[in-house]
């Protein structure tokens, strides 16, 4: 695969992971509204998809020798990875009740990111453990932020 596709496919996913995860945990946690998380999902998907497209853009036009095809390669698989991978999450708020969604939604999230760290780090010919503990662990202190920001938020404003 070429490079600038797996640059921004990955970063794309672990974004569209951490960022969604974090909103959907955080609205659920702060209005306890399916309607609420799916808006915020949706959000994430369209607004946050392009925003981390564009700085992957820009990220990459700063690094010498990448051509302008690398570039807008990286970019538009960036953009298609987050605002496709985010949209997964959707499922389970439809389907299942907003707490089932909530742990669903977190296990397929944890899941993703500990194969695709997997892959990268045997891509890398590295040993994946300790860079799927690092992932995991960023993942779960998110996690855990915004559901108590949810809740505070929830307490003291709603």
């Amino acid at each position: 695969m070429k490079n600038s596709l797996k640059i921004g496919i990955c970063f794309g996913i672990t974004s569209g992971i951490i960022t969604t995860l974090g909103l959907m945990i955080g609205l659920e946690s702060g209005t306890s509204s399916r309607a609420v998380v799916l808006g915020g999902i949706f959000t994430i998907a369209v607004a946050d998809a392009f925003s981390d497209a564009l700085g992957i853009h820009v990220s990459e036009e700063a690094q010498k020798g990448n051509t302008s095809k690398a570039v807008w390669e990286s970019t538009i698989a960036t953009f298609l990875a987050k605002f496709l991978f985010a949209l997964t999450f959707t499922i389970p708020v439809i389907f299942l009740s907003l707490g089932t969604a909530m742990i669903a939604g977190i296990a397929w999230g944890l899941t993703v990111l500990c194969i695709l760290t997997y892959i990268t780090s045997k891509a890398e010919n590295e040993k994946p453990w300790w860079p799927i503990f690092e992932h995991l662990l960023t993942a779960v202190v998110v996690i855990t932020i915004t559901h108590f920001t949810g809740d505070l938020i929830s307490k003291y404003l709603g």
